[in-house]
């Protein structure tokens, strides 16, 4: 008798204890007196002792601290079952641990069947004949010892390696664990521990292994040819097995084969509906069916997968520059504006499908922004993770797990990330939004930065990078793009992906020391970390594609006030806000940024000030990132740019754009609109107010800047407007409508306007439209000695209508650019009004200044959805922001530059 597979998820009724080494202290020592329930697997070990009382909420003030200790001590789960019905003959009964953090050891009946040390790894052990079968309870318990203290012993076993780490303390390098629970520059230490994935119990005749989906598209994307391969597991017929495949609940074919061998079925798809990234097409996908029937046709077991087809390249030509690095998805080249992301929780366990979805959704999809980047020092993301980007037309990159290391590489290691790789590339490979594997995060600059071996030019041979003291480089170049092409691949259906060795890599250049910035993918951190440049000379500071760029801004006050209880705590720089800042000279560099380009006076001394000034801060420098370096799209001069970081995996101070509450900061909003599928972008001269660079007459740079030059020293456009340009990101051309003012900040008043009239213009599709400057008109006269409080500076405002074919305006985008630095602009009454209204349960505010706004910024929290946030304000143009999850104004807060009242107190409420 042959039995259809069912599953059965052993998802309560667990209990946990510490089991060794007991601690003195009276405390902690509870943990190990007795059993505490678990509320429900997956979880972690932290998770519980909180729900049972026995450590306070790690995330709260500087209980990080209090709860080390649970990190080095043994914690031990048990739980007892029944035996399911069917253990005869007939049938097989497997465990399946699909992921047990980290180092295992699980019991059953007294015996142990399983010892695992990598926590990416799923394990199915068979347990038919150790069932009890005489009605008494089964017993199951795993333990799990510390990753910490293992680690560090590791590190001893393998003298022969040049063990390495940044970030964290050494041990974590030979640890197959999530590497950011060591501790990051925006994360806490909390290394936990436990079953994070389901622990399942599985009976069964036969069952589907692994279903393989491979294909190939016509070159005219005109019909695809799939291959659907099935391995099969367990009590299989001699004779033959049977297969039938479904796409979409209809049956498109079926098979029969030797029960030894893989089902294999060729298909083809006519007219196939493409998978597309967002605002290409739709995001067609197939649900492709297996079943395995019995003799009477009854279905054994099943597989499905929802699969999108879609050709993939990741182009890498020669060109004048050195060498291209974008993307092109069935035939299309595409700008891969987006971010980086870190795992949403220093606890893995607490993200839901639900929270996944809202995050790719609602922050990536509805911020424009078409790639997300998954970070190497978190996980091979959730199924969930992929599934929305699957629906969401988000372009995904995934790191292999390995970041800021020199990692060994000795036989057991290797077969353990193996066994690592294929598994998560076999998980994740039906995935039409998945794009791209990387080998790693930046080890390749602890190479550079170290010295370590690397001949990337001389020595081709696998075998001696064994043996150098960078093996890891055997991993990269080696053993991962091995495994994804086995995986991936085959003979009639390849390019399905792109492997790329590490991000940042450049073909073996440098990527560190010096930013080889005409190859490759590039990490520019010499704003913020290195020389700590400005950040308005991102743009000239990018490289073919910028995979991580940054910088820090408070999240909004509500975020940082649940977790820091004492009021007084509650300031810049107190204790509680710099241990709860991981980056490393974060003080002095956040002060830095924030006093070179803002008035502190007023605003900087409060929580409240602060917070609003380095949002932006922030902003702005987002702003002129994206502006930057999508005008280098033309050319395919630059083919992405990936913010560090789009969340945060606790309540902090971080470079994330969306706190780890959801609640998007100013910055978010400003990549929204750089990132728009037709933007305007305005250049303006930058000049440095602390540096007069170096010249033939002065060979050094000093300080001895003239800070006439930054209003422009003969007021003529031509001084301070240096580049107009539209960005169009559709498929089409597009007919515009230009119009550029200079305003006047003091008065508001309209001081020139570039064009005698509007300028018609047809912005290119894909790519970038340059706009000639011809004006050489004074926007002011100067006359006599130069005294700021005579000058009348300006913003530059660039408005572009976007018109249908009938000449109606469709909508219209804008850039607004002000002088550097604003520290040095006189803000006075903006004469700001706001009116508000509720529409349809939300508030509606219509803003409107008589001056030039810079940076109205509403308070957020998690209840509110705001739809505009830090923008700045143009006189002649009211500003609409709708406020979902508020119907009573005086509920809600904001802060601009030059409001009428300054300190402590928010907004002039309507």
């Amino acid at each position: 008798m042959t039995m259809l597979l069912t599953t059965q998820n052993l998802s309560t009724g667990w209990e946990f204890k510490a089991t060794s080494p007991k601690p003195d202290d009276e405390n902690q020592a509870a943990a190990f007196n007795s059993w505490y329930p678990v509320k429900s697997l997956p979880t972690e070990v932290h998770i519980d002792l909180h729900q049972s009382g026995l450590i306070p909420d790690p995330f709260i003030d500087l209980n990080e601290l209090s709860v080390r200790w649970v990190a080095d001590q043994q914690w031990t789960y048990r739980c007892q079952f029944a035996s399911p019905p069917f253990t005869a003959s007939s049938s097989i009964t497997d465990f399946v641990f699909q992921g047990l953090d980290t180092f295992a050891t699980v019991s059953f009946n007294d015996d142990v069947i399983l010892n695992s040390d990598n926590m990416f790894i799923s394990h199915r052990v068979n347990i038919t004949d150790k069932l009890r079968s005489d009605g008494t309870l089964n017993d199951l318990s795993i333990s799990f010892e510390s990753a910490r203290l293992r680690g560090l012993k590791l590190v001893k076993q393998h003298p022969e390696h040049r063990h390495i780490v940044h970030q964290t303390e050494i041990g974590r390098g030979p640890v197959r664990k999530v590497q950011y629970q060591w501790g990051w520059d925006w994360g806490p230490i909390m290394l936990t521990c436990g079953p994070w994935k389901p622990v399942l119990l599985e009976t069964y005749s036969v069952r589907i292994d692994d279903l393989r989906v491979t294909y190939s598209l016509e070159d005219d994307l005109s019909g695809a040819n799939l291959s659907v391969n099935v391995k099969t597991q367990g009590l299989l017929p001699a004779a033959s097995i049977s297969y039938e495949v479904l796409i979409d609940g209809e049956n498109v074919g079926s098979s029969t084969t030797d029960p030894r061998g893989d089902g294999e079925m060729e298909l083809v798809i006519k007219t196939p509906k493409l998978w597309w990234p967002r605002g290409y097409g739709d995001q067609n996908l197939y649900n492709l069916e297996v079943r395995i029937l019995n003799d009477d046709k009854s279905v054994l077991d099943s597989a499905s997968k929802k699969i999108g087809l879609r050709s993939i390249e990741l182009v890498q030509e020669k060109d004048a520059i050195g060498q291209s690095f974008y993307f092109r998805i069935n035939g299309v080249d595409i700008f891969c504006g987006g971010a980086c992301w870190i795992p949403s929780d220093s606890f893995l366990t607490r993200t839901t499908p639900a929270q996944y979805r809202d995050w790719i959704l609602r922050h990536v999809a509805e911020g424009n922004q078409a790639m997300i980047r998954v970070w190497g020092g978190g996980i091979y993301e959730a199924d969930a993770f992929f599934d929305a980007c699957d629906e969401a037309g988000v372009l995904a990159w995934q790191d292999f797990c390995f970041a800021c290391a020199n990692y060994p590489a000795h036989q057991e290691f290797l077969q353990s990330v193996e066994a690592e790789a294929r598994q998560n590339v076999r998980r994740l490979r039906h995935h039409p939004s998945l794009v791209i594997w990387a080998g790693n995060n930046e080890d390749y600059q602890i190479v550079e930065r170290y010295g370590l071996q690397y001949d990337f030019e001389g020595d081709k041979d696998p075998q001696s990078w064994l043996r150098t003291n960078f093996p890891a480089r055997y991993i990269y170049e080696h053993l991962l793009p091995l495994i994804v092409e086995e995986e991936y691949y085959t003979k009639k259906n390849p390019a399905l992906i792109a492997y790329h060795p590490s991000s940042p890599w450049g073909n073996g250049k440098s990527t560190t020391l010096v930013v080889d910035q005409t190859v490759g993918d590039v990490h520019q951190w010499n704003v913020w970390h290195g020389a700590m440049r400005p950040y308005q000379f991102l743009p000239d500071m990018g490289g073919r594609f910028v995979s991580e760029f940054g910088m820090e801004a408070y999240p909004h006050t509500s975020t940082l006030e649940d977790v820091l209880t004492d009021p007084r705590q509650r300031r810049p720089g107190s204790m509680a806000m710099d241990f709860r800042n991981k980056a490393g000279g974060h003080a002095r560099r956040l002060l830095a940024y924030v006093g070179e380009n803002f008035d502190l006076n007023g605003m900087g001394g409060t929580l409240e000030g602060f917070t609003y000034l380095t949002q932006v801060m922030q902003a702005d420098a987002m702003r002129a990132a994206y502006k930057g370096w999508r005008r280098q799209w033309g050319g395919r001069r630059c083919g992405g740019v990936l913010v560090w970081q789009l969340n945060d995996c606790w309540p902090t101070v971080s470079w994330a754009v969306v706190d780890y509450h959801g609640v998007r900061k100013p910055a978010w909003y400003a990549i929204r609109d750089a990132l728009k599928p037709v933007a305007v972008g305005v250049g303006r001269k930058f000049f440095d107010c602390t540096n007069r660079p170096a010249d033939k007459t002065w060979q050094r740079d000093t300080g001895h800047f003239d800070p006439r030059l930054a209003w422009g020293s003969s007021k003529r456009p031509e001084d301070v407007l240096s580049d107009l340009w539209i960005a169009n990101g559709t498929t089409r051309n597009v007919l515009g409508r230009l119009t550029v003012t200079f305003v006047s900040i003091k008065s508001g008043k309209l001081l020139k306007e570039l064009y005698d009239k509007p300028l018609n213009i047809v912005a290119k599709a894909n790519n970038i439209t340059e706009v000639e400057i011809k004006q050489n008109v004074p926007v002011a006269e100067r006359t006599g000695v130069f005294n700021p409080a005579n000058e009348d500076p300006f913003i530059i405002h660039a408005r572009l209508d976007l018109l249908g074919d009938d000449g109606q305006v469709l909508d219209s985008v804008e850039d607004v650019s002000w002088p550097d630095p604003i520290k040095w602009l006189d803000f006075d009454d903006r004469k700001v009004q706001v009116s508000a209204s509720v529409e349809q349960e939300q508030v509606v505010l219509t803003i409107k200044a008589e001056r030039p706004v810079k940076g109205f910024i509403i308070q957020e929290r998690p209840d509110l959805r705001v739809s505009e946030n830090g923008f700045d304000l143009v006189p002649g143009y009211p500003a609409t922001v709708k406020v979902k999850g508020c119907t009573d104004v005086e509920e809600l807060m904001w802060r601009y530059h030059g409001q009428v009242s300054h300190g402590d107190d928010w907004a002039d409420r309507v």
